[in-house]
């Protein structure tokens, strides 16, 4: 065998083993993902894109909002200092970084008063918007009905490891808690990923960073107050009540 036809052989053996190591690479890939549909990325207008997920019917974006703007362009407002209580503000329109720390929304996006999420001027991408107290209660029942409770059940309401993110919760001895390791294979199963960003009050305090989520709906209660749902690191269920508008909450921007 001469010396070129060896080289040839050789190389085309090289190339057939890249050819594996890739594809191999890709299957553990596929295999690791909580979710086989293909990943859509949108972007909002301060530019920062964001991973999303389709479940059951509806897509999420996977992350929490980031934007200090609106679709249209206009600034969302903040407060000097981030702790300023704004109680007795008339439909205040704010958006905060979790503890004033703007290093901080990378990981956990921005609070945002209910007032502002409403705006007209819509605070989601195109093509998305804030979701309602029903959008989020279908987002329930699919998870419940498909056996995304952390023991497999599909009645009650123990999702919330399902959909919380695998770091940055305070841990939990609670059975089925977002904050506990155990039933490894439910955590973060629907790929939902919620960070505990915690929340602003409207005197001003950040609170329960580390230890809740919550997401604003843009369905209102009352005239002061409105839905929203979060997780809490000692339990296993998705909470659903209302709260002051005036109150720094995450969103979570759903697909048209």
């Amino acid at each position: 065998m001469t010396l070129k036809k060896t080289i040839w052989i050789c190389s085309l053996i090289m190339i057939s083993i890249f050819v594996i190591f890739v594809n191999g690479c890709k299957k553990v890939n596929e295999n690791n993902s909580l979710n086989s549909t293909p990943t859509l990325t949108v972007s909002d207008f301060d530019g920062n894109i964001y991973n999303t997920v389709t479940i059951g019917t509806q897509v999420w974006m996977v992350e929490n909002l980031k934007t200090t703007k609106y679709r249209n362009g206009d600034l969302i407002g903040t407060t000097t200092p981030a702790t300023l209580d704004i109680t007795s503000e008339n439909e205040p329109k704010y958006q905060w970084a979790c503890n004033g720390i703007e290093d901080s929304v990378a990981t956990y996006g921005r609070l945002y008063t209910w007032y502002a999420v409403t705006d007209s001027r819509n605070i989601c991408p195109i093509g998305w918007h804030l979701p309602t107290d029903i959008e989020w209660t279908t987002l329930e029942n699919y998870l419940i009905a498909n056996g995304y409770n952390y023991d497999g059940t599909t009645t009650g309401n123990n999702i919330a490891k399902s959909m919380a993110a695998l770091a940055n919760w305070l841990s939990s001895t609670v059975t089925g808690s977002v904050g506990n390791t155990d039933y490894p294979s439910y955590r973060n199963k629907s790929n939902f990923t919620a960070l505990p960003a915690g929340y602003r009050n409207s005197a001003g305090a950040f609170l329960n960073i580390g230890i809740s989520d919550d997401w604003w709906t843009s369905t209102e209660s009352s005239s002061s107050n409105a839905w929203f749902r979060n997780l809490y690191n000692i339990y296993s269920d998705v909470f659903r009540d209302n709260y002051a508008k005036n109150t720094g909450f995450s969103v979570r921007c759903l697909k048209d």
